[in-house]
């Protein structure tokens, strides 16, 4: 990068390689670039999202590249804050990286992401019906009181390969109860989406 145009940096929580734990590609190896802030602020949210360093753009590259996994995931927080996060994805798809995302899909995707996996937000239900993103390749669902509407309305808004639906957990307990009692009744309509249970593995496992 030329001295004279000055380093670009992202708020970064943390960057690690694991197992995806959650979703369709449960299991694959991974490296997990975390970033800071979100414009969401979901009260079981189990992310430290606003406890991040600056990273520069080189810092970032060098431990990305210092893992042996090919598969990339973007996440935060919530990554499409970040404008010059397209720098960032542009060396890593240079490098042949395959490139994931997790968002809230309130904002636009970068066209270097391969894998879109949206988890829109039943409490922030009002932002969707203004905007988002139109197509993911999973959407992936928190069962909270409101998830049956919002579930039947993200099928509208969002086409999707996959949806999911996941536990909430709070305080160390998960509804799984209610979660798969919705996915009965999701399942049971007519010519609609089916649904699937999405639990975090890697949390059952012991994995970051």
């Amino acid at each position: 990068m030329s001295s004279l145009i000055q380093e670009p940096s992202f708020p970064i929580v943390e960057i690690f390689e694991s197992l995806q734990g959650e979703g369709a590609n449960t299991g694959m190896p991974s490296i997990f670039v975390r970033f800071g802030k979100c414009n969401l602020a979901c009260p079981w949210c189990d992310t430290p999202y606003n406890e991040f360093q600056s990273w520069t753009l080189s810092q970032i590259l060098a431990k990305v590249r210092s893992f042996s996994a090919k598969n990339v995931i973007i996440t935060g927080g919530e990554p499409t804050l970040h404008p010059k996060i397209v720098l960032l994805l542009e060396i890593l798809k240079q490098d042949g990286y395959f490139l994931a995302i997790e968002t809230n899909g309130l904002k636009d995707v970068p066209p270097q992401i391969d894998y879109i996996a949206t988890s829109p937000k039943a409490m922030y239900a009002n932002k969707y019906q203004r905007r988002c993103i139109s197509k993911a390749n999973e959407v992936r669902i928190v069962m909270d009181a409101q998830a049956k509407e919002f579930c039947e309305f993200i099928e509208q808004k969002i086409q999707a390969d996959y949806y999911f639906l996941s536990p909430c957990e709070i305080d160390g307990k998960m509804n799984l109860h209610e979660t798969i009692a919705l996915l009965g009744q999701l399942n049971s309509r007519i010519h609609k989406p089916k649904w699937l249970l999405s639990i975090q593995t890697h949390k059952l496992i012991g994995i970051e």
